[in-house]
């Protein structure tokens, strides 16, 4: 980022918040996830520490920013309601993140409104579990309907030639629709990981395999699917070879949680992979949640398994 030496001090304190987020994904080699404890760490500003985000949810003004630094919308917690009703939804070019209470004069309410006034950038912190934000860095207010009680945010294009000398908010309004709609589908995809795979305690439903890397949110109804809904009922956490044999057929799963290879793969003779990864799999029970209400769901296991008998 290139900081003109005319900025002011709002524009000033902007920059270098967002050259603390671009620090913490270098280290983190491209990762745009951040941890409770480094947004609380915050980032020197003219030789005062400030915080990345509110000590709660919501939305944050430093008293040295003439407007909204921060928008938080909190991770989504099993069984409970968000205490904000953000649209995140993938198909619209935006989003609807909520007022703070009803009151569009409320103090926070009136600093976003203040950001989109003045076109200042914002960072948008999305909660994928406890503890844990994706960072999007920077984005616009765009739009403001005190009826709805929301506000339109878009994120922009490219963090890395952000640029504050060129920062017309209006003239890359295609671009930053184009974007955003990528960024709600990574952020679909990562909050459907974190509940997922946390939901099974970190391990694989057919092998056990504890290695959180090697391990993916496996959708048993597809996201295309009308009931295909990002809910952990409709996931399980696989290994990557479990979650890949699962989508090809190779391997079913019954509405009994058990484990089923298909008949030419087990037939087959190969190595210790074939042998080990799949053909000693066949009738395994699945590792499962310990509570019911995050256990798979037995009719999207039977729909999905018929598909299987019939491949």
């Amino acid at each position: 980022m290139t900081t003109p030496s005319h900025l002011d001090r709002d524009w000033r304190l902007r920059l270098a918040a967002f050259a603390r987020l671009s620090s913490i994904r270098a280290r983190k080699s491209g990762s745009d996830l951040v941890s409770s404890a480094e947004l609380a760490e915050g980032f020197e500003f003219e030789g005062e520490r400030i915080r990345l985000s509110p000590t709660r949810q919501g939305i944050w003004k430093p008293r040295q920013a003439d407007a909204a630094l921060t928008l938080v919308t909190a991770p989504p917690l099993p069984g409970r309601p968000a205490p904000y009703d953000d649209d995140l939804d993938e198909d619209s070019g935006f989003f609807s993140y909520k007022y703070e209470g009803t009151d569009p004069h409320r103090p926070t309410n009136r600093a976003v409104r203040h950001a989109k006034d003045l076109g200042r950038p914002l960072i948008y912190l999305v909660g994928v579990a406890k503890g844990l934000y994706q960072a999007f860095f920077p984005v616009y207010v765009t739009g403001d309907s005190p009826d709805t009680l929301t506000f339109r945010v878009e994120v922009d294009v490219d963090t890395h030639t952000f640029n504050p000398a060129h920062a017309s908010v209006s003239e890359r309004a295609p671009a930053r629709e184009y974007a955003t709609r990528s960024v709600k589908v990574r952020l679909h995809q990562r909050r459907f990981h974190q509940l997922v795979v946390g939901a099974y305690r970190t391990r694989c439903a057919i092998c056990r395999l504890r290695h959180e890397p090697l391990l993916d949110a496996a959708h048993i109804l597809e996201d295309r699917h009308e009931r295909g809904l990002p809910e952990i009922p409709n996931g399980m956490a696989l290994c990557k070879i479990h979650h890949s044999a699962y989508d090809i057929n190779i391997l079913g799963i019954d509405p009994d949680c058990r484990v089923h290879i298909r008949e030419d793969i087990l037939r087959e003779r190969d190595g210790p992979m074939l042998m080990w990864g799949l053909q000693k799999m066949d009738k395994v029970e699945l590792w499962l949640p310990t509570s019911d209400s995050q256990r798979p769901n037995r009719d999207f296991l039977d729909e999905r398994f018929r598909r299987f008998l019939s491949a």
